[in-house]
């Protein structure tokens, strides 16, 4: 097998058409798709060629708006053979946080679908038309579905201006790529300030594709059913690119329904499924779950946040995936580097995140002295090796605090290795909130409330949940003399912030836990807030 650090994803995704070439690579069983590897292979030729037609040139960065439709698979791949850095949207996202994206990441052409749940993504990106002049290198964008908006072009379009483009000048762009080319960039807040682009190379990705596939013994037999959305790296690195890694069938789920899941998994016989802890726990509590034929699954990855031992348990017994792993990492390592393997007994997979993949390197260090902590004693958590990012697009200084001189990328987590090398997440050194797998960062959300004329200050922090892991709650201050009831201020977020990041609760309070230098101690805050929340004192209803 070619060395995969040492090939970019165009490359080996042809070695793959050589030897899997007949076999189903990408199925989608409601709408009645179904791609050969050659098939899926000369699509995303015509894809690449399109966006070349469209001046799109190497290391040009694009943008994708979309749930985990056909043409997203396409793009990612036919982007990587042309070298154009695919930018990942949040299929959330609003106007504010869809314009910051855009401008910051200097994308050239945005493609989208008609829209996701009430959201309409073609007035939003009307409204970036309508500012054109903030968005100097925007000048691209193009519609996936039937018809075309005014302003934009359409997917069709492309395919067919790509037509100009000859094979000898797409080979000639594809011999021109490096392994260590930046191709996906993914936003991510860490844990302060704003979203922040992570670059992401063929070998970063590819590679942890490889080592995810080797964990969950993955072969062309498998088939491998993705509910995660496709904007994340655990929709389109361990699941889309993962499948590819071991010539796999991908078989992907629009936009995640219990439902839809157990029907594609019954009618596909998929072997492998992939989700956080509260689409299984909704998979499981399906009430018509008995019904369906599951016999096929044996493994898969379940990440995102912690997961309840019962939920495992359930997920082995009830669905049969005896082989199903716990994978544990972030966007900047690509994402995994610490994984269950099959063979664990259950504790480990459920009180640990398994062992470091091999070719890494980790270490669990005291924060304020650096130093290596003995094996039981908490520590943050640090990795180095090839699936570290890049950095984080033009934010050099942020990607100096993320990775020191010597390589290693503090995750900001806390955690605790054994002497046989098990690894278990004991907490956060930052405070970002993690709901339902979705990462929320604190300070983005209090920046957004401060807009609100009555509210003097806010502290946003996560507070447990049996669901979703945790759930947001905004502690407020009021300005003197002022009023408002939670109804309201959810009201005010609607539309400017993503719903999963406005304050499922809302605590007034007068005034915060403090240290003697005057900083607020957000770990009070939260052990306040959960005893607010349980005898529901404080809370506006």
């Amino acid at each position: 097998m070619t060395e995969l650090q040492s090939v970019t994803i165009g490359k080996y995704l042809e070695e793959q058409v050589k030897k899997f070439g007949s076999r189903e690579a990408v199925v989608y069983s409601n709408i009645g798709i179904r791609y050969s590897y050659k098939e899926f292979y000369d699509l995303t030729a015509k894809v690449a060629k399109g966006l070349m037609s469209l001046g799109i040139k190497k290391g040009d960065h694009i943008a994708v708006w979309a749930t985990n439709v056909p043409e997203w698979i396409l793009l990612q791949f036919g982007s990587a053979r042309a070298g154009a850095v695919l930018v990942t949207v949040n299929t959330s996202y609003q106007q504010t946080e869809l314009e910051y994206l855009l401008k910051q990441s200097d994308s050239k052409a945005l493609f989208l679908i008609e829209g996701f749940k009430n959201t309409s993504y073609v007035q939003m990106a009307q409204a970036v038309q309508s500012k054109n002049e903030q968005f100097p290198l925007l000048d691209q964008f193009i519609y996936i579905g039937n018809g075309q908006p005014e302003g934009m072009s359409n997917w069709e379009e492309m395919l067919r201006s790509g037509e100009s483009i000859s094979d000898e000048e797409l080979l000639e762009r594809e011999n021109c790529l490096e392994p260590s080319d930046v191709i996906n960039m993914q936003y991510t807040s860490g844990t302060t300030g704003f979203p922040k682009g992570v670059m992401l190379t063929h070998s970063n990705i590819l590679g942890n594709a490889h080592r995810l596939a080797a964990a969950m013994r993955l072969t062309e037999q498998d088939r491998l059913c993705i509910p995660v959305p496709f904007f994340h790296c655990f929709g389109c690195v361990i699941g889309t690119l993962t499948a590819v890694s071991a010539g796999a069938a991908m078989v992907p789920i629009v936009q995640f329904s219990a439902k839809e899941v157990l029907e594609t998994v019954e009618k596909e016989k998929c072997t492998v499924l992939h989700g956080v802890p509260t689409m299984f726990i909704a998979e499981l509590n399906y009430e018509n779950f008995q019904q369906y034929d599951l016999s096929s699954l044996r493994t898969g990855v379940m990440a995102g946040s912690t997961c309840p031992i019962e939920v495992m348990k359930n997920v082995i017994s009830k669905m049969g995936m005896s082989e199903i792993t716990i994978a544990y990492g972030q966007t900047e390592t690509s994402p995994v580097f610490t994984q269950t393997t099959p063979d664990d007994p259950i504790e480990k997979r459920v009180e640990t995140v398994g062992k470091k993949h091999p070719g890494v390197d980790i270490k669990v260090i005291d924060p304020a002295t650096g130093k290596t902590v003995p094996f039981g004693e908490q520590g943050e958590l640090c990795t180095r090796g090839y699936h570290v990012m890049k950095g984080y697009y033009k934010m050099p200084d942020a990607t100096r605090d993320a990775i020191d001189q010597e390589g290693w990328l503090h995750t900001g987590d806390l955690a605790v290795m054994d002497d046989e090398g098990y690894v278990a997440i004991t907490g956060r050194l930052k405070d970002m909130i993690i709901r339902g797998g979705e990462n929320i960062y604190p300070r983005e959300v209090e920046e957004f409330l401060y807009s609100h004329p009555s509210i003097l200050d806010v502290q946003v922090i996560g507070v447990p949940d049996e669901t979703f892991g945790e759930k947001v709650a905004a502690c407020i201050q009021l300005k003197e003399g002022h009023r408002i009831g939670k109804e309201e201020l959810a009201a005010y977020c609607q539309g400017k912030i993503s719903k999963f990041k406005i304050p499922e609760y809302m605590i007034f309070v007068d005034e915060y836990p403090m240290t003697a230098s005057g900083k607020i101690q957000k770990y009070k805050l939260r052990e306040e807030a959960k005893k607010h929340i349980e005898t529901e004192q404080g809370i506006v209803t």
